[in-house]
This record gives C-alpha cells, structure tokens and sequence, in this order.
C-alpha cells in the first residue's frame, strides 16, 4: 500500500457513510483527495467518480432511502463487519470488545452506542495505520469486502465500486462467490409482539442515519488534521 494511501481510505469511509447533506456538500472535495493520492488505479476511480455524480445528482430523499434499503435491510450488504463472520452468535460481544481495544490501543476512542465492526468505523482506524499494518489488516478482511462487493454487484449498485477499492488497497483481486439470497434484517430481528415494539436491530432505525463520532486524543487529531483534506470531517 503506498505511504500516502491515508486520504484514500478516509475518502472510502466517507462514502460508504450515510448520503446525508453534509456527505454531498463535500463530494468534490473528496474526489480531489482520491485524484491526488494516486493509491486507485484509473478505473476504478472512474467508477468511484460515477458513484459521486451519482450521488450529487440525484433526489437527496431517494438517494438516502436507497443507502437505507441498501445497506439497512439484508444480511449479505451489511456494512457491520461481523453479521459476516459471527452473524447473531454469542461470538459477536466478544469480537466487538478486542476490536474497540484495538482501536484504543491506537488512540481512537468510539463515542457510546457506536459499533466497532461499521465498515466506516474500521476504515477510519486503518487510515491511522502505517502502511504495512494497514495492508495486513484489510487483507485479513478481505474475504468480507469480496463477498459485500458480489452482493452488490448482483444488486446492480454503484457502491461496488467502494468494495472494489478496498480490495484493490489490500493487494486483493475481486472474484465471484455464490450469494445466498437472506431475509431482510427488518423481519428477521423482528421482536415478538409482547415487547411491545421493543428491538434489537441495529445503532440507528431504518430511514435514521448511522454517523460515526470517533473521539481522538489530542496527538491524535493534530495527526490526523495534517492530512484531511479542506472541509472533510471524521
């Protein structure tokens, strides 16, 4: 992974994050971070600049109703990491804990209720990594971003072209697997009507955004503001 791939995986964090407002204010800005750090090759940063034109031009309702049916509503597109490898079993608490350690060991504290395993969450703690680790640690993941890359090929959706990216960073190639059609997150962590509405899906409702809030120490975020581009936030 080039030394300057930091802004690259910031920027991908950026647009796997919830389309709001604030993400579309700041497309252009992240397209220039992605033309300048020269870690993607030409085609797929044609794709990435699709998305974003993709994005910018179209219903800001429709664009965000999309993510949320996208990303919020099955198994297989999930961007929290785990729902892949631990899916509901008792595995998944412990996993959540040594990776939030992990994140702590690097000076990255997650503000309460959110979720180490969000695919953007992960990104932003890479971006902090040199560039061998960062490089060890996706492609540790890279068998994930494979399979949320197919299932959103077969979906036809220009946020493959994110997933491709990743595995591109990770010194991976994309190659189909079989994607095993699932129920909708929705009805499968439906609660029974006893409860009375009460649930346990995921950090934010359907139609909510999922924002990250990552607390840096001091040392930190000077570190990182040496970096960012002008106007993008964590």
């Amino acid at each position: 992974m080039p030394n300057n791939a930091t802004l690259t995986l910031r920027v991908l964090a950026r647009l796997l994050s919830y389309p709001d407002a604030e993400l579309r204010a700041h497309l252009g800005e992240l397209q220039a971070a992605l033309q300048s750090d020269r870690t993607l090759g030409a085609a797929r940063l044609a794709e990435l600049q699709a998305l974003m034109r993709n994005l910018s031009g179209r219903d800001p309702i429709e664009v965000e109703a999309d993510y949320v049916q996208l990303f919020d509503r099955g198994r297989a597109t999930s961007l929290h990491l785990f729902e892949h490898v631990h899916g509901d079993s008792r595995d998944r608490g412990p996993a959540m804990i040594d990776l939030a350690q992990t994140y702590e060991k690097a000076g990255l504290f997650l503000a309460p209720g959110e979720m180490p395993d969000y695919l953007p969450v992960v990104l932003e703690f890479v971006s902090t990594q040199p560039p061998k680790e960062a490089r060890a640690f996706l492609g540790e993941m890279a068998h994930i971003f494979n399979a949320i890359f197919n299932a959103l090929q077969q979906r036809q959706s220009a946020y493959a072209s994110v997933l491709g990216a990743l595995l591109e960073c990770a010194g991976e190639k994309a190659h189909a697997v079989k994607v095993v059609p699932d129920e909708e997150l929705d009805a499968a962590w439906e609660e029974p009507v006893v409860f009375d509405g009460c649930s346990s899906r995921g950090q934010a409702k359907p139609g909510q955004p999922q924002p990250i809030h990552i607390v840096r120490n001091e040392a930190a975020r000077a570190q990182a503001a040496a970096v960012m581009p002008q106007g993008a936030s964590t």
